[in-house]
C-alpha cells in the first residue's frame, strides 16, 4: 500500500488508514505527548506506524518516500516566510513525483489566532502560491468547523499533485 504522512498526532486519521489498509503510515507532530495518545489508543495496531517527534520544518525525512501528505491545521500556524518556505521543501524532499498533498488550513475569514497563537489564513490560490509550480492544484473546498466551544472556523482544504519531474 501508498506510504502515508500525517502531519498531526492526536488525529484519528491514522485510524482509518489503518482501517482502510495503508500500511507504511508516519505520524509526526512536535508532542510526544500527543503522538503517546494516538498509539496507545490503537494499542498493537500503532507498532506499524513510524511515529516521530519532530519540528516538521527540520524532521530527518527520506527523499521521494512518501505518496500521500495530509496535514490538518500545522501550516497555518508558520508564520514567517522563512519557516513556510522550510516546510515546502519538506514535501519537494519527501513527497514522490506524483504524489499528493492534502492541505488544511484556516480560510481567510477564518481566525486570526488559535490557541492564542497567531496564524495565517488562506484562500485557496493564495495556499496553492506557497508551494508553487512544482504542485498542480486538483481541488479545494471550504469547511466550517464548529469548535467545543460553540464557534465556527472557516478552513480550507486543498488538493495538490508534485508534478512528475
Amino acid at each position: 500500500m501508498s506510504r502515508c504522512s500525517i502531519c498531526r498526532g492526536a488525529s484519528t486519521l491514522v485510524d482509518d488508514l489503518l482501517d482502510d489498509g495503508y500500511r507504511h503510515v508516519t505520524v509526526l507532530d512536535l508532542s510526544g505527548a500527543a503522538l503517546a495518545q494516538s498509539r496507545n489508543r490503537l494499542g498493537e495496531r500503532g507498532e506499524s506506524v513510524c511515529w516521530l517527534v519532530a519540528d516538521i520544518t527540520h524532521a530527518d525525512l527520506a527523499p521521494h518516500s512518501i505518496d500521500l501528505w495530509h496535514d490538518r491545521a500545522v501550516f497555518h500556524f508558520l508564520t514567517t516566510p522563512e519557516d513556510r518556505a522550510a516546510y515546502v521543501r519538506q514535501v519537494l524532499h519527501a513527497l514522490k513525483p506524483g504524489g499528493h498533498v492534502i492541505m488544511a488550513t484556516f480560510g481567510s475569514n477564518g481566525p486570526l489566532q488559535c490557541s492564542g497563537l497567531p496564524v495565517v489564513r488562506y484562500a485557496p490560490d493564495a495556499l496553492h502560491a506557497e508551494f508553487g509550480e512544482p504542485f498542480t492544484l486538483l481541488a479545494h473546498e471550504e469547511q466550517l468547523h464548529h469548535t467545543p466551544f460553540g464557534t465556527d472556523q472557516q478552513f480550507i482544504f486543498c488538493m495538490c499533485r508534485k508534478m512528475l519531474a
